[in-house]
């Protein structure tokens, strides 16, 4: 999509302009009208020209002498000396005394010609330029300086334009936005029959997953223009403005429709109103006329409208009752299909090998989003560049993802002997942890380098595919391997250190879960205890029960996650031998794999 742009220059430049000739005026202009020019002599010249009899006019001043040649038409100044002869030589020079030789211009002139006349330019100048953007706005009645006009970017079709085939990964939205580009290719097709498209579509997912260029790809699928807008936008200073935006915005939109309007995060004028004295009138109004227009479209208007959110749960009901924005399309986080289309999609920018195995990749970047796969593709690029190749490779994605999920190597981070050895036998205890058991995914790859994140080292597990369901047992794994990496370290030194913050943080948010939400306590069994607020965003979680149940809930967390944290020293105890064998390889390569992680664990034994 090509935005359509209209060539203009700012305010700001006029009034540069006003100001460059005004200075030019003072400091050309008005010297020369006020006095003639002198030139400046030596004595010396005065001299001379005493001697040679052209001399007419001279005044002698404290601190200088001025004079003129005989003609009058040349005026001179030198400086004063201790000269005794001065007047005797201009006596015989003819030379005339006078006391005022340069008259100095009418303080009421000078006042005029210094500062009215500029003034009277400069006033005459902002006149027109008011009138000229008066009408281009629309007439005296239009907004000062555009504060009520909208900012829409505009986009019309281009050879280069998005279509369906450029978004991957979101198929049941593809699929329900499809019917939204055929009502505008062939309205006629749903009138005949009575059925109405909404006037209103909201997407809803996590920030990345491409709401916004599932947009333009049904603009560009349609042909029509596109209007694109965030909710930020619409908020001005002062109240009104706003809704007037708005309303050019409409009307902007049915001058061109068919079109597509798009309004990005929503949520920030589409909040709730609380209707508590003293809120924000200028985002209440806003949203307000945003419901009178909408609730003004006719069903033949062909003007779709299109915005996108993160926080659904924080809009207004108003805006989403059926007539306005009553059709939910969810964009969610892609599946293991779905992520392995969006790097192939985002591939074909660049030049990779073709024995890349995107499959591999996509299960390597579990939970990852479109813009995150996106990102993961260019810095794979971005490393066969510093490596001198020609083309991506598939260690290069593999390396990728790890610089996104945990940051690159630090390659001046050097960590002792003892510290080196410490981390060693922390990964080695999560994945030998995870490998001992039934229910978790197998290791993919150890490493003990630092990253920029501050992780010192990390395991990765790579689970076949995508899980949309877990029991009590998988949990309860997952805990035993977050804890596994502190259980190593009491095994094997006798002490602890600070590595496994990240770890019991995962484990006790896990362990409160399972308590809160999921209802696998047998203390509370299948009561919720917890309330999730912006699921998109991370999740918020509050408690909503007493104190005295917090307190409780806090025991059944701490018991839970210390029971699988002695399961783990048990495990680890009974196969220290291995632990010690696997962390001493990985002390000495850094890096291992899944693959030679598990040879030295099983083929071995």
């Amino acid at each position: 999509m090509n935005e359509v742009k209209t060539p203009k220059k700012p305010l700001l430049f006029y009034y540069a302009i006003v100001i460059g000739v005004l200075l030019l005026f003072n400091i050309l202009v008005t010297p020369r009208m006020f006095s003639p020019h002198i030139q400046e002599v030596d004595y010396g010249t005065f001299v001379r020209m005493t001697e040679e009899k052209d001399i007419g006019m001279v005044q002698i001043e404290s601190n200088q002498i001025v004079f003129t040649d005989k003609s009058g038409e040349e005026f001179y100044k030198t400086g004063v000396l201790e000269d005794g002869e001065l007047v005797n030589r201009l006596q015989e020079a003819g030379a005339q005394y006078g006391s005022e030789i340069v008259e100095e211009a009418s303080p009421i002139i000078s006042f005029l010609i210094s500062w009215l006349v500029p003034i009277l330019l400069f006033v005459g100048v902002g006149q027109l330029l008011s009138k000229k953007m008066m009408k281009k706005m629309g007439g005296p009645d239009s907004m000062m300086f555009g504060m009520g006009k909208s900012n829409a970017k505009i986009y019309v079709k281009s050879s280069s334009g998005i279509k369906f085939s450029d978004v991957a990964g979101e198929d049941e939205a593809k699929e329900n936005l499809a019917e939204v580009v055929e009502y505008l290719h062939n309205p006629k097709k749903y009138t005949e029959i009575g059925a109405s498209m909404p006037k209103g579509i909201l997407l809803v997912g996590p920030p990345g997953t491409g709401k916004t260029m599932l947009a333009k790809a049904v603009a560009g699928e349609a042909s029509v223009p596109f209007f694109s807008i965030s909710g930020s936008e619409f908020v001005e200073m002062f109240v009104g403005m706003g809704a007037s935006k708005v309303r050019d915005l409409f009307k902007q939109a049915k001058e061109k429709a068919p079109c597509i309007v798009f309004i990005d995060e929503i949520d920030a004028i589409g909040k709730k109103r609380d209707g508590h004295f003293g809120g924000n009138d200028e985002r209440e109004q806003t949203l307000n006329q945003l419901l009178t227009e909408m609730d003004g479209f006719e069903g033949n208007t062909g003007v779709m409208i299109l915005a996108a959110t993160n926080r659904p749960e924080s809009l207004d009901p108003a805006l989403l009752r059926p007539g306005r924005f009553d059709r939910r399309v969810p964009v969610e986080l892609p599946d293991l299909k779905g992520r392995e289309e969006i790097l192939k999609v985002h591939a074909r920018r660049v030049r990779v090998s073709p024995e890349i195995d995107y499959s591999a990749v996509a299960r390597m970047a579990s939970g990852a989003s479109g813009a995150e796969l996106a990102n993961v593709v260019n810095e794979a690029a971005l490393r066969a560049v510093r490596e001198n190749r020609r083309m991506v490779t598939q260690a290069d994605m593999e390396e990728s993802i790890e610089v996104v999920i945990a940051g690159y190597q630090k390659k001046n981070a050097i960590l002792s002997n003892k510290e080196k050895l410490i981390v060693s036998y922390h990964e080695v205890g999560h994945a030998l942890a995870a490998a001992l058991q039934k229910n978790t995914a197998p290791v993919q790859k150890i490493t003990i380098i630092p990253r920029t994140s501050g992780a010192l080292g990390y395991t990765m597990q790579v689970d076949e595919g995508d899980q949309h369901l877990l029991s009590k047992e998988e949990l309860t794994a997952k805990i035993l391997t977050f804890v596994a990496g502190r259980a190593a370290e009491e095994v094997v030194f006798g002490s602890v250190t600070t590595g496994a913050a990240n770890d019991i943080e995962q484990a006790t948010k896990l362990a409160r879960a399972m308590i809160c939400r999921y209802g696998m306590s047998e203390d509370f069994g299948m009561v919720a205890m917890e309330q999730m607020t912006n699921q998109y965003l991370g999740g918020d979680a509050s408690l909503t029960c007493s104190p005295e149940t917090q307190t409780k809930i806090d025991e059944a967390v701490s018991k839970l996650v210390q029971e699988q944290y002695e399961k783990a020293v048990s495990m680890l105890r009974e196969n220290k031998p291995k632990l010690d064998e696997l962390a001493k390889h990985l002390y000495e390569k850094e890096t291992i794999t899944g693959e030679t992680f598990m040879d030295i664990l099983y083929k071995r034994m």
